[in-house]
C-alpha cells in the first residue's frame, strides 16, 4: 500500500521537479500539497501547483491548501533572481489556473492529514518551515503524530548557497526552523552537504525526455532551462536538485547516509553542530547514481490517453 506524503512547498524549479517525481512514485500517495512563502509570494506558489496539476494531472487529484504569506517574524525574501518571476523559469503561455482557494488553509490541513494519517504520514518540507512552525504553536499534538518530517535545508559543514554560512530555507525563516528544531520531532534534514552531490547533467534530461513526447516532456525542458543556466554560471556541472533528492530520500531513505546531531539555528539561519542529544539526523553522503536514475525513470512517464467524449 502507498504511503501517504503531505508536500509543503514553494513551487520554485526544483520544487516544480520534486512534485512531478512524487506523483510518479507508486511508493507514496500524494494526499495534500500546502504552500509557503518563500521562492515566490504564497500566492504565486498556488498558480505554480495548479499549473503542474493541469500538466501532469496526477490521480487521486491532491488537497491543495495555501499557507503562510510571511516569515514569522522578518519581512519575505524569495528566490526569484533563480526562479525567475513566476517561479517556473517566466515562461509564457501557460494554461489558464483556476482561482486559489482560501479554505482550507495549510495550518487545518496539516492538523487533519496528522490526525488522520498518523505514524505512517510523511511531511515532505521543501520550502521554508514556516507552515510548521504555525501548526506546532496550532496543534502540538497533531504535529507529534507524524512518522517522519523530511525537510529541504541548512548548510551543515559546507557553504550555504544566501551567505557563507546559510541556506535559503534556513536564511528566510530561522524563527520557524528553531521552533521546529526544538520540538522533538522526527526531523530528517536534507542539507546542501546532500544535495550538492545530486547533479543533473544537462545531456541527462534530454536524453530521458527523448523518450516522451507531448506537453510534460516540453515544459519541463523548457522550465528548467533557466536553473541549468544558472547553476552552470556559479559552477555547478548541471541542475543541482535540492528538492527532487528530498522527495526520493522521504521515498527511499537508504540513498543516504545519515548522521544524528544536535543543530541550533543562527539568526541569520545558520544549522550550526552544537553538543547534546540530537534534534534532527542529516544526510550525509548520497548515492548518486541510483537517485539519478530513480529520477529520471519517473520524471516523465507516458500519460494514458484520455478517451474522447461520446
Amino acid at each position: 500500500m502507498a504511503s501517504p506524503v503531505l508536500i509543503d512547498t514553494d513551487p520554485g524549479i526544483d520544487d516544480a521537479l520534486a512534485l512531478l517525481l512524487a506523483w510518479s512514485s507508486p511508493e507514496i500517495s500524494v494526499e495534500a500539497v500546502t504552500t509557503v512563502a518563500g521562492n515566490v509570494p504564497v500566492e504565486q506558489g498556488m498558480v505554480n501547483v495548479f499549473r503542474l496539476l493541469a500538466l501532469r494531472q496526477p490521480t487521486p487529484r491532491p488537497v491543495i491548501a495555501m499557507g503562510a504569506a510571511e516569515p514569522l517574524a522578518r519581512a519575505l525574501v524569495t528566490g526569484q533572481r533563480y526562479h525567475g518571476e513566476d517561479g517556473l523559469g517566466d515562461l509564457a503561455n501557460w494554461p489558464e489556473t483556476p482561482k486559489p482557494p482560501l479554505e482550507p488553509d495549510a495550518v487545518s490541513v496539516i492538523i487533519d492529514q496528522a490526525r488522520r494519517s498518523q505514524r505512517l504520514l510523511t511531511l515532505v518540507a521543501l520550502g521554508p518551515l514556516t507552515n510548521l512552525a504555525l501548526t506546532l504553536k496550532a496543534d502540538a499534538g497533531a504535529v507529534s503524530l507524524i512518522g517522519r518530517i523530511v525537510a529541504m535545508g541548512g548548510a551543515v559543514d559546507v557553504p550555504g548557497n544566501v551567505t557563507p554560512t546559510a541556506e535559503f530555507n534556513m536564511y528566510v525563516d530561522p524563527e520557524a526552523a528553531h521552533r521546529v528544531l526544538a520540538a522533538r520531532l522526527p526531523l530528517h534534514l536534507v542539507p546542501l552537504d546532500a544535495t550538492r552531490q545530486a547533479v543533473l547533467p544537462r545531456a541527462g534530461i534530454k536524453s530521458a525526455l527523448r523518450r516522451a513526447t507531448g506537453p510534460l516532456a516540453e515544459r519541463i525542458v523548457a522550465f528548467t532551462e533557466r536553473g541549468f543556466r544558472i547553476d552552470h554560471a556559479s559552477g555547478a556541472q548541471g541542475l543541482v536538485l535540492h528538492d527532487p533528492l528530498a522527495l526520493a530520500l522521504a521515498i527511499d531513505p537508504t540513498l543516504a547516509e545519515w548522521e544524528p546531531v544536535r543543530l541550533v539555528i543562527g539568526p541569520e539561519g545558520e544549522t550550526q553542530r552544537t553538543s547534546g542529544e540530537p534534534n534532527c539526523r542529516i544526510a550525509k553522503g548520497i548515492d548518486a547514481n541510483r537517485f539519478l536514475r530513480l529520477f529520471l525513470d519517473r520524471l516523465c512517464p507516458a500519460l494514458p490517453r484520455r478517451r474522447a467524449s461520446s
